[in-house]
């Protein structure tokens, strides 16, 4: 009798102690690739801030520009003129050093380096070197966050779009493969290799210059309208070109690929037994295609939604949008480096936080991923 009542007790503790070793094990996990993701981050940032200072480079142009301001700021102050010109030169490499000095140039570029890697981890983008905001601050946050909405509008109309409409065109191609539609999207998938900013200069030069139905740039006319209604239209007249040169740019081969991954999942035996066991159509696709589908369909998402925090740099910069990404290439041409390292450690942090919670997503769409295994 007692051994038969110890045996229910040694299987609860058996499954206590998966149950322990399973929860274990998945914190072991968490724990090392969040610190990996964090290492990364890191290296990544410290990289971005090495790469925008040129090694120092960025230093001496900042210290020429320094110098040239000072020194025809004094020169041409009625003021010094008259000044002995030893107590002038004087003067000039004082207040030259005191703006060094107030842009922290007095300090060793390794040390400054790793300041601004402190601060960028801790989310304190700190001030602007020659860019401001439009209400005058040099603050990177208010930056960022100023150019921010307009970004965000134009990437998410035009990059939504192209998601679910090419993965539709590609669910319907998969069903008809070999018909004329099918060949001509792989046909046109090489135009994908021409970047659009050279699509927006080609639609520009037809729609703006040559039929005049469109505006050339910017986000709304000049002056705005007062009312909401003809400032949606203007909104919308000023979206259309920049749109259509990020949605042709990516169109044919986003379909194509997304087609390919369809019909690969199209062809396995699964799908012709559950066919041949008179299931629907719309079943078979939905369980047996999409499904096995859904984890690169979901990280071309994230990684989409992501993207719409960056901008199109050259994009927005011809068609005059004004948005990160243009605020992004204005910096590079000024070298202000606060406005590169802030844009970068954005980036870093949400990519570092998607990859680590598409680990989790693969697991609940996926039965065969294990988390911690």
């Amino acid at each position: 009798m007692s051994v038969i009542a110890q045996a229910p007790l040694e299987k609860a503790t058996i499954r206590k102690a998966a149950r322990f070793g399973s929860f274990a094990r998945f914190m072991r996990y968490v724990v090392t690739r969040l610190a990996t993701l964090f290492v990364t981050v890191v290296i990544g940032i410290y990289l971005t801030i090495m790469i925008a200072n040129m090694g120092g480079y960025v230093d001496q142009i900042i210290r020429g520009e320094i110098r040239d301001r000072i020194t025809n700021l004094i020169a041409l102050n009625q003021a010094y003129q008259q000044m002995d010109p030893d107590t002038r030169r004087a003067l000039i490499q004082e207040k030259i050093a005191l703006e060094e000095k107030r842009q922290g140039l007095d300090t060793p570029i390794a040390i400054r380096n790793f300041r601004y890697l402190s601060n960028a981890l801790q989310l304190n983008l700190g001030r602007a070197i020659n860019m401001t905001s439009d209400s005058g601050s040099k603050q990177v946050r208010l930056i960022i966050l100023e150019r921010l909405p307009a970004t965000l509008l134009l990437m998410g109309i035009s990059q939504l779009f192209l998601f679910f409409s090419s993965v539709f065109i590609a669910l319907s191609l998969s069903r008809h493969y070999g018909n004329f539609w099918d060949k001509l999207v792989i046909a046109l998938s090489p135009s994908s290799s021409v970047p659009p900013w050279f699509y927006g200069i080609f639609l520009i030069l037809i729609f703006a210059s040559a039929f005049k139905v469109l505006p050339f740039g910017g986000m709304v006319d000049s002056p705005p309208p007062s009312n909401t209604f003809d400032y949606s239209m203007s909104l919308l007249k000023h979206l259309a070109l920049p749109c259509a040169s990020l949605i042709l740019s990516s169109f044919f081969l986003s379909v194509y690929n997304y087609r390919t991954f369809f019909l690969v999942y199209s062809s396995e035996d699964y799908v012709d037994m559950a066919k041949a066991k008179g299931l629907p159509s719309r079943d078979v696709e939905r369980t047996y295609i999409l499904r096995p589908t859904l984890p690169s369909i979901i990280t071309n998402f994230s990684l989409l939604i992501i993207s719409l925090w960056t901008g199109a740099l050259f994009t927005e910069t011809i068609f005059l949008w004004p948005g990160l990404g243009r605020t992004l290439f204005q910096a590079i041409g000024l070298y202000d480096i606060p406005i590169i390292v802030g844009s970068t450690i954005i980036y870093a942090y949400m990519l570092a936080i998607t990859v680590f919670l598409l680990d989790f997503v693969y697991a609940l769409v996926d039965p065969r991923v294990k988390i911690g295994q």
